[in-house]
């Protein structure tokens, strides 16, 4: 019975997104890999950390990479950006993200 419990708290625990999406981090675009769109202007870089592992357990990467995602929406009006590109991929819970100022759509 305490596996059982102990195992449903971990999923649960999981599947649950830890870094909320601010109110001006809904305003940050995330571009694709490639080319950046014509008419931005590079600001600088975000770099964001998350936890990728919890006591012996490692986290669901897709997780851990969405919230690395939020966290930099929400950290780019800092740097004056609406819109941030990932500059390579997640490593042990952080990840490198430019930074831009876009026209609107």
């Amino acid at each position: 019975m305490r596996i059982l419990l102990l195992s449903l708290l971990t999923l649960s625990a999981t599947a649950c997104t830890w870094v909320p999406i601010e109110p001006v981090g809904k305003t940050v675009r995330v571009l694709p890999a490639g080319q950046v769109p014509s008419g931005c202007q590079a600001k600088g870089e975000v770099v964001v950390t998350v936890k990728s592992k919890v006591a012996f357990y490692n986290r669901n990467p897709l997780r851990v990479q969405e919230e690395l995602e939020t966290l930099a929406r929400n950290e780019a009006p800092s740097a004056g950006a609406n819109a941030v590109q990932a500059a390579g991929l997640p490593a042990d819970g952080s990840q490198r993200f430019l930074a831009f100022q876009c026209p609107p759509r």
